[in-house]
């Protein structure tokens, strides 16, 4: 699936949260849909992404930001923030969430 794909609901919460953090982090999020059948395959898959940026170390966080990571408490609160919003969205019945396509 394309990002296009995604309710305006998951677009939002994940990707433009991520945005407001940094592109980089974006980027993750936008590749993992290419990965995924639907949405709900989409919220499982971006929310074990979140889980696992919020356990790496320093030096790995150096190499999922090439070089040059966002402040960790920021990225922290980011990651805090899109697994709410994930949450959020699963509550949406799918019918009720709105598409831009």
């Amino acid at each position: 699936m394309d990002t296009d794909d995604l309710s305006r609901e998951a677009y939002d919460g994940i990707l433009i949260e991520a945005e407001k953090l940094t592109h980089d982090l974006t980027l993750y999020y936008g590749l993992i849909a290419n990965d995924c059948n639907n949405e709900s395959e989409y919220l499982d898959k971006a929310g074990k992404l979140t889980k696992e940026i919020l356990q790496v170390d320093d030096c790995e966080l150096e190499d999922l930001f090439w070089g040059n990571p966002p402040d960790k408490n920021k990225l922290i609160n980011t990651c805090k923030k899109i697994l709410e919003n994930i949450e959020k969205v699963k509550t949406i019945p799918f019918e009720k969430r709105k598409f831009d396509f």
